[in-house]
């Protein structure tokens, strides 16, 4: 299987962030995300198609807000925290505002 993309924390950039979630159903993933639990793609309580679904978590992903972790056919999701935290101080908390 392949490896997905997660940027590191050097690769975190402030304007990509903010862009992909600019985006309404983006912001909305991540408020479902935000117990800091791992949830799978499921659980993210959005009603689009799945390939619609697949698009956002990637554009999250790709962006460094989330982790996606794949275990057999299942993906699960749980937000990047500690990483945004250590380059953007504050900027989770004020976003789940």
């Amino acid at each position: 299987m392949r490896q997905l993309f997660h940027p590191t924390t050097d690769q975190f950039n402030l304007s990509t962030i903010l862009n992909a979630l600019g985006d309404p159903t983006r912001l909305q993933i991540i408020k479902n995300l935000a117990d800091k639990s791992e949830k799978t793609c499921a659980c993210c309580n959005v009603d689009l198609p799945k390939s619609a679904l697949s698009h956002h978590f990637k554009v999250l992903r790709e962006a460094g807000l989330i982790n996606v972790r794949i275990e057999g056919k299942q993906r699960f999701l749980s937000i990047r925290y500690e990483e945004l935290e250590e380059k953007f101080p504050g900027l989770l908390q004020v976003i789940l505002r």
